[in-house]
């Protein structure tokens, strides 16, 4: 794929276009964290945008960016003014799943395909319009019970965020661990905002787990790491897909040498064998990112928004046969083409949605990487 320009409408600036009779153009609004305490992800995913090209199956596309500052509140109010307002064909967002989870209840309810960065938990029948474009923890959580009954573990200690996405993390290895042969037998939780977890730190170190699973994001991954390892655990420790940034090696520093943590394929392109269905879609992403915003910088959130782009070039010309852009028929032609495209390799993984399966990742879609002298090393069986 050539290098694509970016084209990238902020709402303060949009312009109504009047001047192109033929087909509406199609308008994206995203809602991110570009400020708050997960703006460490919500900036790299605004970056991924500037990947895109100016049109789409030879249709125009605005793509309309709000800050939900990390807030649920606000992540609502953002996405009911993008819909009302400005008319867009599709939510994309959020990245932080407490904003995510707030977002769908607008795409239901305003019948808006919803394209989510972070891995929401939807009770069944609500995801009707929303789709994810990160792994479920499900799928990682079996990635990781994998690699660590592989390495003899036997006991597992848990310290993640109080909320949607720490919450789905444990829940799922409660139900999973115990086929892989591994006990879970210390759950503590934090909160995002908090400035230590020694209390909690404390408590695991006497359970005496074999290794602890820290589910946080970005570099707020980077506190409870480096609280266990100083005030002495020696076990091994993994972090979820979240937590996949440079950001955690940055701020983490020594103290997340040798640590495992789970991501989609795209930050480890080069290490990726030939065969591998995202080698060539992971390959083009890391390309065209480091050539606009330097060699290192690639990672996983503008990688989901990478995919997003590699999706809509199959989904978009099948809604085009179906309604113009702008209308609610439009918007229904893109969920149904987005549910009955085949399985297509992106930089993330194999995505493969479903009427009655909005998650898409196949299972083979997660690596485990190990963090070695401040890099990422793949792990290989």
């Amino acid at each position: 794929m050539n290098r694509p320009r970016t084209i990238l409408k902020f709402t303060a600036a949009l312009a109504i276009a009047a001047a192109f009779p033929a087909q509406a153009d199609i308008n994206i609004g995203a809602v991110l964290p570009l400020t708050g305490a997960t703006s460490a992800l919500g900036i790299p995913s605004n970056n991924g945008f500037k990947l895109w090209p100016a049109e789409i199956a030879g249709e125009k596309v605005n793509v309309i960016i709000l800050d939900d500052a990390t807030d649920p509140t606000t992540a609502t109010r953002n996405a009911r003014r993008l819909v009302t307002e400005e008319k867009v064909d599709m939510l994309v967002g959020s990245v932080a799943t407490p904003s995510a989870l707030a977002i769908v209840d607008v795409a239901l309810e305003t019948r808006t395909p919803q394209l989510a960065l972070s891995p929401v938990p939807v009770p069944a029948g609500r995801d009707t319009w929303t789709f994810r474009l990160a792994h479920s923890s499900t799928v990682m959580a079996n990635a990781a019970l994998a690699h660590m009954a592989k390495q003899g573990i036997k006991t597992l200690g848990f310290l993640g965020y109080t909320d949607a996405y720490g919450e789905t993390w444990l829940k799922d290895m409660q139900e999973l661990a115990d086929a892989y042969g591994i006990k879970l037998v210390a759950t503590e939780r934090f909160q995002r905002t908090d400035t230590s977890v020694t209390g909690q730190t404390l408590k695991l170190l006497a359970a005496k787990p074999d290794a602890i699973l820290v589910v946080a994001s970005g570099s707020g991954a980077a506190m409870p790491h480096r609280a266990l390892v100083e005030r002495g655990y020696k076990g091994k420790i993994y972090q979820t897909h979240a937590a996949a940034s440079r950001d955690l090696i940055r701020v983490g520093g020594k103290a997340v040498e040798s640590a495992y943590v789970l991501s989609g394929p795209a930050v480890i392109a080069e290490q990726l064998p030939a065969s591998h269905p995202s080698k060539a879609a992971a390959s083009d992403f890391v390309q065209n990112y480091e050539q606009t915003f330097g060699a290192g910088t690639r990672n996983q959130f503008s990688a989901h928004v990478y995919d997003i782009l590699l999706l809509l070039q199959q989904a978009v010309p099948e809604a085009l046969k179906q309604a113009e852009p702008g209308t609610p028929a439009f918007r229904a032609a893109l969920r149904d083409a987005l549910e009955n495209l085949p399985a297509i390799p992106v930089s993330q993984g194999v995505i493969d949605f479903t009427g009655s399966d909005h998650w898409g990742f196949t299972p083979e879609s997660p690596v485990v990487m190990k963090i070695v002298d401040g890099d990422w090393v793949l792990e290989t069986d």
